[in-house]
């Protein structure tokens, strides 16, 4: 493979499942076509490449940034309550966005976060671990 080749799988193996789904769509408006299966082989190939997707059982969760400033006391709240932190370190959490909030987490706790910080108006990202 190419050096190139390389760096864009490298740089798509880093992107969020959020950017990966928004980087599908913006590629179909771009080429004008819809991803699809194509043939019969081609489910038992994405099951595969599925699998390890599937296999993160422990994620880590980055509070991004910027906060809007009118969420920013809720945010800083909501920070408070998933790290037990006091107010000075989760206001300094927030305002220094994009954070890591928990370096591990398994499934269920690091959506339950996601869902805190996200009601609270934060933009908050899994990535399996």
């Amino acid at each position: 493979m190419s050096a190139s080749l390389e760096n864009l799988v490298e740089s798509l193996s880093q992107l969020s499942v959020l950017d990966m789904a928004k980087l599908k769509e913006m590629l179909e408006n771009k080429w004008g076509v819809k991803a699809a299966v194509a043939s019969a082989a081609a489910p038992a190939a994405a099951g595969a490449a599925a699998a390890p997707a599937a296999e993160f059982t422990e994620f880590k969760v980055i509070l991004e940034g910027p906060i809007p400033d009118d969420k920013k006391i809720s945010v800083i709240k909501a920070v408070r309550e998933v790290t037990g932190l006091g107010l000075k370190e989760a206001k300094d959490i927030v305002e220094g966005a994009p954070k890591e909030i928990k370096a591990s987490a398994p499934k269920a706790e690091a959506e339950e976060i996601q869902k805190k910080l996200t009601t609270a108006g934060a933009k908050v990202t899994l990535k399996g671990i």
